[in-house]
C-alpha cells in the first residue's frame, strides 16, 4: 500500500510542478510520476543537508514540489542543448 501512496504523491506533485514552470513540458503519465518521486527526493536530500529536516523525516508538499520544478529546469537546459 506503501508503494500505491508514493505513486499518487508523485503523479500530484508532478503535476503541480508542471504547472507551475512555464512551458512545453512534454510527457507521459509515468515520467510525471517519476518527477514527482525524484522531486521528492531532491527536496529531502537538499533539506537535510541544509538542517531543515532530521534524519529519516521525508519532505513536505511545498518542497517536493519545488525540487521537482528544480528537475524541471534542469531537464529543460540539458534538452535544450541535446538540440
Amino acid at each position: 500500500m506503501e508503494i500505491i501512496g508514493t505513486i499518487i504523491v508523485g503523479l500530484i506533485v508532478g503535476l503541480i510542478a508542471r504547472a507551475i514552470k512555464p512551458g512545453n513540458d512534454s510527457m507521459g503519465w509515468i515520467m510525471t510520476i517519476l518527477l514527482g518521486i525524484v522531486g521528492s527526493f531532491v527536496a529531502t536530500y537538499l533539506g537535510s543537508a541544509l538542517g531543515w529536516y532530521k534524519a529519516g523525516e521525508a519532505a513536505g508538499w511545498i518542497a517536493s514540489v519545488i525540487g521537482a520544478v528544480i528537475l524541471l529546469f534542469i531537464y529543460g537546459m540539458v534538452r535544450s542543448k541535446a538540440q
